[in-house]
Order: C-alpha cells, then structure tokens, then sequence
C-alpha cells in the first residue's frame, strides 16, 4: 500500500517539479556573446593617453605650425568660395568657361591646400600611428584573455549589432588587458619607420625565402 502511494505521489507531480532534474552539460551549454570596440578599447589606454599628452609637448612646434597653416588656409579658400558663388550667383545659375575655369582654380586649391596640411602634419601623424601599432600588436592577446575571462565565445563590433545591453559590452575589459600587456610606449618612431612596418617584421618569412641581409 505505501509503494502504492509513493507511485501516487510521484504521478501527481507538476511538470516543473520534474524540470529541475540535472541535464547532460552538452545541452547546459550556452554562446556566450559580447561586444567590443577595439578603437575605443586601444584609445582609452593608459598608454594612448599619455602618449596623446606627451606628444603636445614633443611634438608641440608641428602643431603649432599645423594649426597655424590650417587656419589660413581655411580663411582662404572660404574668400574664393564666397567669390565662386557670387560669381555664379551673377551668371544666375548658368555655367560659363569663365564660371567652369574659377570653379576648377577652386577645386584645385582645396587639393593643394590638403596636400599641404598633410605634409606639415606627417611627423605627428607617423607618431600617432607608431603608438597605435605599439599597442595594437598586443590587442589580439588582449581581446582572448577578456573572451577567456568574460567566459565569452563570439565578440561582435558595435557597428554589427541592431540593439545590446551594456552588460555585454566588454571594451572595458579588453583595455584592462592591454593596461597591463602594454604599460607604455614610445613616442618617437625609429629613423625611416613606416606605419605597418612592424607587422611585416613579425611575420614569418614564406617557405624557402631567406631574410634579410644574408
């Protein structure tokens, strides 16, 4: 009779009652996703920021010279675009040779005024992109050990999201990372560095290729 009672109980049990029993770890396992900005995650660190100050010192005659440059060259090319449109505001709207060739004189001051601007500015850009890749060389490292931490398996782009809770942002963690893979770095690129240099330099040479200088 109390085995009978027993089977009873057992029947009369409601489905969720039963729903907590253990289940195989393989159908426990759950996608663990993220999202990361890796611009951000590399521009907040300790090592881009400081390197942005140092560089306002070092590097503060080029951009001055820069910022100077800059500004007359936008008062300008804002003189001869005030004097474009009045010129075609005299034509009322209608192209002439003489409209045609003020308007090519124009576009090509805005080409040779950009030119500039990026000649002045090259020493400070080669600097920014020299800290940039001091840091980034350690980035892939970084995003694993954040994945590993943040028990995470796919890591998305903000950009390749509709809508995420900030719980799942883990750009944070990735700077943490790179804090403390890349402390510091230099500000002064080597004699006739170029961006992209030291990549090239880290990979492995190809099959039967010999190195450099031998």
């Amino acid at each position: 009779m109390k085995t009978l009672f027993k089977a009873a109980a057992i029947a009369a049990l409601p489905l969720t009652s039963l729903a907590v029993m253990p289940v195989p770890a393989a159908a426990q396992s759950k996608l663990g996703i993220a999202v990361v900005d890796l611009s951000e995650a590399v521009n907040r660190t300790t090592a881009a920021t400081t390197a942005t100050s140092q560089m306002q010192t070092t590097y503060k005659a080029s951009i001055d010279s820069l910022n100077t440059r800059k500004t007359a060259l936008e008062t300008e090319l804002k003189q001869k675009g005030d004097a474009l449109q009045a010129a075609a505001k005299a034509a009322s709207g209608k192209p002439t040779p003489a409209l045609q060739t003020q308007y090519e004189a124009f576009q090509k001051r805005q080409q040779e005024a950009q030119a500039e601007l990026q000649r002045i500015g090259q020493p400070i850009a080669i600097a920014r992109a020299y800290v940039e890749e001091q840091i980034t060389a350690k980035l892939n490292d970084a995003l694993k050990s954040a994945m590993t931490k943040a028990k995470v398996d796919l890591v998305l782009s903000p950009e390749g999201t509709i809508s995420y809770q900030p719980g799942v942002d883990i750009t944070a963690m990735v700077t943490a990372e790179l804090n403390a893979l890349v402390p510091s770095v230099s500000i002064v690129p080597p004699q006739g560095w170029q961006p992209g240099q030291q990549r090239q330099q880290q990979q492995p040479a190809a099959p039967g290729q010999q190195p450099a200088g031998r």
